[in-house]
């Protein structure tokens, strides 16, 4: 018997079925630090990263106060897409590095809104614990609560040489604490990572699917300057995906996740004056909303 592929949903589509409208994510910076910058773990960081490519919706106004993010992205988001209500995102650095009390005084901001009906929380694995979750887990009962898990590859090696600072264990740990909670959780996953094989990020989505992970987003790897990942590409060290093969992998990726999986985003971001390479990223975002149309 021949097998039929099933699409998973995209995060639009879902969130308009799961509210009767148009829903949007607005995103914030909670003035988090993350323990792989502070000196925790590591202050080089992920190889990758700079959270200032990605934080786009931010806009350098991460010292405003959050209710003041918040009534911004709002009304941008009501200009610009029409929506009628929101998802808060914390998105920038670890939004569970800090202790509980100041993680309940960010997170409260949002109950100040009456058109805001979800809160995603992104965060790393290795930053959760039994008090984190149990917070998190009592605005379930008001909100849709995402937890958004930074994984990237389920390969020691690969995590290793990216510096994440964590492992798969770490992730599968974080994932069985969390399903104790009715909290949805999204995994991040990078294709092209160094030295990753075609293979290699083939597990990873047949792990993803194993698990049944409720969402995930799938990022092309960019380099960025002034990052580690670019001394290794100047050094001649790394070599970036030509876009044929990434649209070939991103594919092959999203066939193999379980079909209840919600694909939240198929693409990357960042400002042309801090990208070095691919020069095809704005066509990979391109790409990813035509796999998942």
């Amino acid at each position: 018997m021949t097998s039929v592929f099933i699409m998973p949903k995209k995060y639009s589509t879902y969130l308009k079925e799961r509210f009767g409208t148009r829903v949007h994510k607005v995103s914030v910076d909670g003035g988090f630090s993350c323990p792989n910058r502070d000196g925790k773990l590591s202050k080089d960081g992920c190889i990758y990263c700079d959270n200032r490519s990605f934080s786009f919706q931010n806009r350098g106004d991460k010292n405003l106060p959050l209710k003041t993010q918040i009534e911004q992205g709002i009304e941008a988001m009501k200009r610009r897409f029409k929506a009628k209500k929101f998802i808060i995102f914390f998105q920038a650095h670890t939004n569970t590095y800090a202790p509980v009390d100041e993680l309940r005084q960010k997170y409260d901001t949002i109950r100040n809104f009456k058109d805001i009906v979800g809160i995603a929380i992104a965060t790393r694995p290795d930053c959760v614990d039994k008090n984190v979750l149990e917070l998190i887990a009592g605005y379930t009962s008001d909100y849709e609560v995402w937890l958004e898990y930074g994984l990237q590859s389920i390969h020691y090696t690969t995590l290793k040489a990216i510096n994440r600072g964590h492992n798969y264990e770490d992730f599968l740990h974080a994932f069985e604490i969390t399903r104790k909670h009715p909290i949805k959780i999204c995994a991040h996953i990078i294709l092209g990572l160094p030295n990753e094989t075609k293979d290699m990020m083939m597990d990873t989505a047949k792990e993803m699917r194993r698990l049944k992970i409720d969402g995930i987003k799938i990022h092309p790897l960019h380099i960025i300057k002034g990052t580690n990942l670019e001394k290794l590409y100047l050094q001649g060290l790394y070599t970036h995906l030509p876009i044929n093969d990434y649209k070939e992998l991103l594919s092959g990726f999203i066939s193999f996740l379980w079909q209840d999986t919600i694909i939240q985003g198929v693409g990357a971001y960042c400002p042309r004056n801090m990208l070095v390479l691919p020069d095809w990223l704005q066509e990979a975002n391109i790409i990813g909303r035509e796999l998942i149309a």
